[in-house]
């Protein structure tokens, strides 16, 4: 059975309390709570917090996607579409690395989000309230998303809005995996600084491989968090039919050299997918800020959709 089927069985209230691990419906004296699992243990929560503090970017998107406000947020870059929680009626808690721990104290908290740059605060914010991570495994990108995002929508009350929009990004990727395999090999990228380093299957940009299904021009690359470093030569002897490109200091804000500017030589000019005019710059607010939110991932889809016809 499909995450997507799940999601519609768990609509019915005769079978909420078989929803699995990933729900059990706790007795409380004041408020209903569940049992959720995440990406560092399981916590007990409670259902339709009223005080939601998020400091996940990928959270944040699916929390908008379903149409909750948290009440507080962290400062610093956000996605395009995300900037209008920057407004002053949403509390700042500090960065997505280092939370302020007297504004969450100040808030009164029913629920801490936490996931990727935030992770590491988890257990100093779980002191506070309760808090669950929402940190994605990229090696299993579109299963574990959906998990996670079925937990938010489960604690929430957002089960049909949330079933709606996976139902949909199931579809699209099934219908990308039919033309993927046959348009050739691919190599991710991502500049910042002047610098490149590349991303194959598993790793956090691996998902156009593993999960889209267009073959990897170098299928051996080191998985790690910054990629592995790379040359123009090495893109060179890849040679691949397309080269996805993520500008990380387009979506940070910081000031380098831009990564068209930056793959605009004699070397990158004679690969394949140079001359076949498929250097695709992909929206960095998505692939690099807020992957796995719900938001995201349907533009990614479509966006290498789009490119591949």
């Amino acid at each position: 059975m499909s995450n997507i089927a799940l999601a519609r069985m768990l609509l019915l209230p005769v079978l909420a309390l078989a929803a699995g691990p990933m729900l059990l419906l706790v007795p409380h004296a004041h408020a209903e709570t569940l049992r959720i699992e995440h990406a560092q243990g399981v916590t007990e929560v409670p259902r339709l917090p009223q005080t939601l503090l998020v400091f996940d970017l990928a959270a944040l998107d699916t929390l908008d996607a379903l149409g909750v406000e948290p009440a507080g947020v962290p400062e610093g870059v956000k996605p395009a579409y995300l900037r209008k929680y920057d407004a002053d009626r949403y509390a700042k808690i500090g960065s997505l690395f280092e939370p302020d721990f007297e504004a969450v104290a100040a808030a009164a908290p029913d629920l801490i989000i936490v996931g990727g740059r935030s992770a590491a605060k988890y257990r100093e914010l779980s002191k506070i309230a309760p808090a669950i991570d929402m940190t994605v495994d990229t090696g299993n990108y579109f299963k574990d998303a959906t998990g996670k995002i079925l937990s938010m929508a489960r604690i929430l009350g957002k089960e049909p809005e949330a079933a709606s929009r996976l139902e949909a990004l199931e579809a699209s990727v099934a219908k990308l995996k039919e033309q993927a395999g046959g348009v050739g090999t691919a190599l991710v990228i991502m500049t910042t600084g002047g610098r490149m380093s590349a991303y194959g299957p598993g790793s956090r940009f691996g998902v156009i491989h593993t999960e889209l299904g267009i073959r990897p021009a170098a299928p051996d690359l080191t998985v790690a968090t910054h990629g592995q470093a790379i040359s123009f030569e090495f893109i060179l002897k890849a040679d691949p039919d397309f080269l996805f490109v993520i500008d990380r200091d387009a979506a940070t804000g910081q000031k380098g050299q831009a990564a068209e500017a930056l793959l605009d030589n004699d070397i990158v000019r004679t690969t394949r997918a140079w001359e076949a005019g498929r250097v695709v710059y992909l929206d960095p607010d998505n692939w690099y800020l807020s992957g796995t939110g719900l938001t995201a991932m349907q533009a990614m889809v479509d966006e290498i959709a789009n490119a591949i016809q």
